[in-house]
């Protein structure tokens, strides 16, 4: 234990160094909470032609992004964000498809999320010209509400509790087909916990890796697999937790460092325990400067070490330090956020709003 502390000290302080020397701004350390600077990052809308609510997005470059929204909404993009291909499944119009995950401009899997049979998933592998139904859910008490791939071929959904423990269905195909995995080495769930379908970042995988957040509970929660999906460890976080409260974003570097965002969405101004961060496997620590405010979606920018996005209905913020300090660059609402191998960033959100990140 002495020694895990010293390396948390010591960890701590390359990240403070790396915050202002490496991914901060290059002419002074990091800016002041809140204050956006001459080399803050900054937002660029891109028109969608669409007013759908996008919380699924997956960013796969600079060039090709997919959006997954209400009304059974399918987008791509080849070509930077200039121009949007409908792409939605046929017969999914009453649909809300609340993530997406895809590896390039031609594999896709979108997840619906509602009760019952509302809860879909659907792959394609021709740039969404065709759908498969790759697996309809048909227990009432199930409830999808995020999917992450750890590489091409294996992913995971998380479903709301079934018979008082989480749920999770599991593919090694690609999407093509799916499978519920026992749910023996899963811990039970509190009364009223589950996970918020939001912005499709409450599940996340590094390899065998895998992590979910919750709320609802006396507690909010995050969830740690090492094999895969099949046995979980449950921890307790600082993140608020109520009927409309929890953890709803989850992101991890290295599985010894990660961040947590979320809040209550019904009171999204809202900006204490929004927030936390892990080192090392340590307990979640409460972030020294919050958000500005309740959190759906979280990321780590790629090519750095410590830095990470979050975004919300109020707003975004940039942390230079993995998730310990957080400051405001943007005011406006998003739900979803994600990054591609190549650098490049994108949000998404209500009312068709997409954009990109500059920097």
């Amino acid at each position: 234990m002495v020694l895990r502390g010293r390396l948390l000290v010591m960890l701590s302080a390359i990240l403070t160094v790396l915050g202002l020397v490496v991914t901060g701004p290059a002419h002074a350390a990091v800016p002041d909470h809140g204050h956006r600077g001459p080399h803050a990052p900054s937002w660029q809308l891109l028109p969608t032609g669409s007013t759908s609510h996008f919380r699924g997005l997956a960013a796969v470059s600079r060039q090709v992004a997919w959006l997954g929204g209400y009304d059974g909404t399918v987008l791509r993009t080849v070509d930077g964000g200039r121009t949007w291909e409908n792409r939605s499944p046929a017969g999914a119009s009453t649909l809300q498809f609340r993530d997406i995950s895809a590896t390039d401009a031609t594999h896709a899997v979108a997840m619906a999320a509602g009760t019952g049979t509302d809860s879909r998933l659907y792959a394609t592998s021709d740039g969404g010209r065709t759908w498969q139904l790759s697996y309809t859910n048909t227990d009432p008490a199930a409830f999808f509400d995020c999917m992450s791939f750890s590489n091409r071929q294996h992913g995971l959904v998380l479903s709301d509790p079934v018979d008082g423990r989480f749920r999770i269905l599991s593919t090694r195909d690609g999407g093509r087909s799916w499978r519920v995995l026992p749910n023996a080495g899963m811990p039970p769930a509190q009364t009223g916990e589950a996970g918020f379908a939001a912005s499709g970042e409450c599940i996340t995988t590094l390899g065998r890796d895998a992590w979910f957040g919750s709320g609802g509970g006396a507690v909010s929660r995050i969830y740690h697999s090492r094999d895969g999906g099949l046995t979980w460890t449950a921890q307790s976080t600082p993140i608020v937790s109520s009927a409309s409260a929890g953890v709803f974003g989850l992101a991890f570097r290295t599985p010894f460092l990660g961040v947590a965002v979320g809040g209550d969405f019904n009171a999204p101004a809202a900006n204490t325990n929004v927030a936390a961060y892990s080192l090392f496997g340590s307990k979640w620590i409460s972030a020294t400067h919050q958000p500005t405010g309740y959190r759906s979606g979280v990321t780590f920018v790629p090519r750095t070490f410590a830095t990470v996005i979050s975004v919300g209905l109020t707003g975004s913020d940039i942390s230079y330090d993995a998730g310990r300090d957080w400051h405001t660059f943007d005011t406006g609402q998003f739900d979803t956020v994600s990054c591609a191998h190549d650098g490049a960033c994108w949000a998404s959100g209500d009312l068709g709003r997409v954009a990109v990140l500059r920097r």
